[in-house]
């Protein structure tokens, strides 16, 4: 009897269970399941993170001013710099006036509560590269936080928007708010357009109903409550 029970498991509980957990084979010849075909970005970043921050604070924002702005105004078409700019003004409101101001002179909302605020048209400023200003972005720095959860063309179109704001790209840009609070549309960022690789598929139910028409014989009316009888 020892050995017949000994054989036995005991109950499952919340420790051994029979649940299969992430990554967990049910069998030694069964390979875990990997995860779907191109559910996972591949194609990378222009600018990856652990190529230039390396280095201690603070210079891990210097280290970024070798960086090239693949987006840079000289190559850019008159369309794609009004993308660039409006792209660049949108998040600029969402993340930056609160502290720079909507002129980038740092006086923004939030220096009334004792947040200082950088001026950005100052010549040292002025005199970064835009490399230095999209290291800012993704580390920060002091009281500035990192805005990296920014994706990288979003940010690059950041840093041409505060050059149209220190007078460098030979025009104006607009300033200020782009709608009221709460406003929802082109004032808010839009979807991600580097992960995943491709749209994850949905399935969309219609929108519409199609009744197939009749013949005109074929109509029927529905009969007076008082003829249609009990129901069965």
């Amino acid at each position: 009897m020892p050995f017949v029970f000994g054989a036995c498991s005991w109950f499952t509980d919340f420790k051994e269970q029979p649940s299969i957990h992430p990554w967990e084979s049910v069998a030694d010849t069964i390979a875990p399941r990997g995860q779907p075909v191109n559910s996972v970005p591949v194609t990378g970043l222009q600018t990856p993170g652990y190529t230039f921050s390396y280095a201690a604070l603070p210079n891990v924002i210097d280290s970024f001013t070798v960086v090239a702005n693949p987006k840079s105004v000289g190559g850019l078409s008159a369309v794609e710099l009004d993308s660039s700019l409006a792209n660049g003004r949108r998040y600029y409101q969402q993340n930056c006036a609160v502290c720079h101001g909507d002129a980038g002179a740092g006086n923004g909302p939030a220096t009334k509560y004792g947040v200082p605020g950088i001026n950005l048209m100052t010549d040292m400023t002025k005199g970064r590269s835009d490399g230095y200003i999209y290291g800012m972005l993704r580390n920060g720095r002091g009281s500035m936080p990192s805005y990296n959860r920014i994706e990288e063309p979003d940010r690059w179109d950041v840093v041409n928007y505060v050059r149209g704001l220190q007078g460098s790209l030979g025009r104006t840009v607009a300033i200020g708010p782009l709608g009221y609070p709460g406003q929802t549309g082109f004032t808010i960022p839009t979807y991600t357009k580097t992960a995943p690789t491709r749209p994850a598929p949905m399935w969309r139910p219609p929108t519409t109903t199609t009744i197939a028409p009749q013949p005109a014989g074929e109509l029927t009316t529905a009969k007076p409550a008082a003829e249609q009888g009990t129901p069965k």
